[in-house]
Parts: structure tokens; sequence; C-alpha cells
């Protein structure tokens, strides 16, 4: 019995991975197709005579706004680490009368529906001229990552053992030279983590894309797809050829950060 278990598992691992992984098979094989072998019937399992046309298309229309994509998920990255970082530093060794309250209010943020957050911030942008521009966008790509960010490195940075912070402070250390010093190297495997999050909130962003870039003039990915659907409703191996493309810088990433991901969630970085 124990000897078939482990067999079950594995073909049902086995099943869920193929049922997740059969859209993106055939987003691509639809990208390296024609709209009329696409639309063929039957539809053919493989494609019959592969073609690069639509990506050249796609990538002539959509590459500035991949481009923005990436600077817009980058810029999310270092501003949300630079902020979350110390906060998750602080409420996890320093003890503060409302330490508990602010971490409820954290995690409170992580509740609230985006479209409230969007309106709220299209309200507040507009009138400080933070709409249609890069570093709008990232402050309000931000209120998504940096909550997430302080409760998961709060949650690492506690298990570091005190004695490391003391025995620096003993050395004659300050605070911010034991954060930048000790408490950040031994937290890489989290800040990865976090870092990683924090792309993937911003690189899939779509409803504060919409409602803050009230122009064409900075256009990320995920909002020239849905017009780039609405110009190309007739040509599918275009729109399924840009989906391709839009996926490929997160799914780079993901592959050479995984190691880290498991962790950064669920592990501490020295054991005492």
């Amino acid at each position: 019995m124990r000897r078939i278990q482990p067999f079950w598992f594995t073909a049902g691992g086995i099943v869920l991975m193929v049922i997740m992984v059969f859209p993106l098979y055939w987003t691509l094989k639809s990208a390296l197709e024609t709209n009329e072998q696409i639309f063929a019937t039957p539809p053919a399992f493989f494609p019959e005579s592969p073609t690069l046309e639509a990506f050249k298309e796609a990538l002539a229309v959509q590459g500035p706004n991949i481009l923005t994509s990436i600077i817009i998920a980058c810029g999310t990255v270092i501003l949300s680490i630079i902020i979350s970082a110390p906060a998750g530093y602080a409420l996890a060794k320093f003890k503060f009368r409302f330490t508990r309250p602010l971490l409820f209010g954290v995690l409170m943020t992580q509740m609230v529906p985006s479209v409230i957050l969007a309106n709220a911030l299209f309200v507040i942008f507009h009138k400080i001229n933070l709409t249609n521009n890069y570093f709008g966008i990232i402050l309000a790509d931000c209120s998504l990552s940096i909550p997430f960010n302080i409760l998961v490195l709060r949650t690492f940075m506690a298990k570091i053992p005190t004695e490391i912070m003391e025995a620096a402070a003993v050395d004659g250390a300050s605070d911010w030279k034991i954060f930048f010093r000790i408490i950040i190297p031994v937290s890489k495997s989290a800040l990865i983590t976090v870092g990683l999050f924090s792309f993937l909130f911003a690189w899939g962003d779509f409803l504060f894309a919409l409602t803050i870039m009230t122009d064409s003039a900075i256009q990320p990915v995920t909002v020239s797809i849905y017009t780039f659907m609405g110009v190309y409703t007739s040509e599918w191996n275009n729109v399924m050829a840009t989906a391709v493309l839009a996926s490929i810088p997160a799914s780079i990433l993901l592959m050479f950060a995984q190691r880290y991901i498991a962790a950064g969630m669920t592990n501490g970085a020295v054991k005492g």
C-alpha cells in the first residue's frame, strides 16, 4: 500500500500539471500559426508549418510597452524593498507600544479591494500631477506590494537570533549598521522572494495602469494587450504572440529565483 500511494500522488500531480500547462502550450502553438490554421476544423495539435510572423508583428507593436512594464516593475521592486525592509526589521526586532495595531493595519490594507484603492489614488494623483508618469504608477503598485512585503519580511527577520544583534551592538555597531551589515545579508532569500512578488504584482497590474494612465504616452503591456485585442480581434495569432512575449520576462525571473522562494516564505535565516 505504501508503494501504491506515491504512484497515485505522482500520477495526480502529472494530470494537474498537464491541465495547467495546456493553455500555455495552446497559446504558443496559436502564436506560431496563421489565422486560417488556428480556426481549421479539426484543429491540429501541433503547428503544421510554424511561422514567426505573428511574433514580428507583436514585437513591433508591443516592444515599447514591454519595456515600459519592465521599468515600472523594476521601479516597484526597488521602492517597495527600500520601504518594506526597514519596516519589517523594526516590527520584528523593536518593541513599540502600537506594534500590534500597526500589524493589524498592514494586514487590513491587504483586504481592501484594488478597485477602491485605484479610485482613491486617481483622485489624489490627479491633484498632485502624478497621473500619466512612471513614478505615479510605481507608487500605485507599491500600495499592493509593500504591505505584503512587510508581513513576509517581518516574519522572516523575527527568526534571526537576537544574540547576533546584541553581539554586534557590543562591538559598537549602530542600529543601521546592524541592519545593513547583518540583517540584509542574512535575509537575502526573503528579500529575493518579496522582490519577485513585487515584480509580479507590478508586471500583472491592469487596474491601476488603466485608471492612472489616462493617455497612451506611457502604456504597460497589460493595458496594451487589452487595446491590441480591440484592434486585432480578427488576428488571433498576433494576440497570442503578444501574450507569449508578455509572459517571457516574468517566466525568466521565476526560473532563476524559484529556489529562493520556499526559503524566503517558510524558513528562518539562522537556527539558534
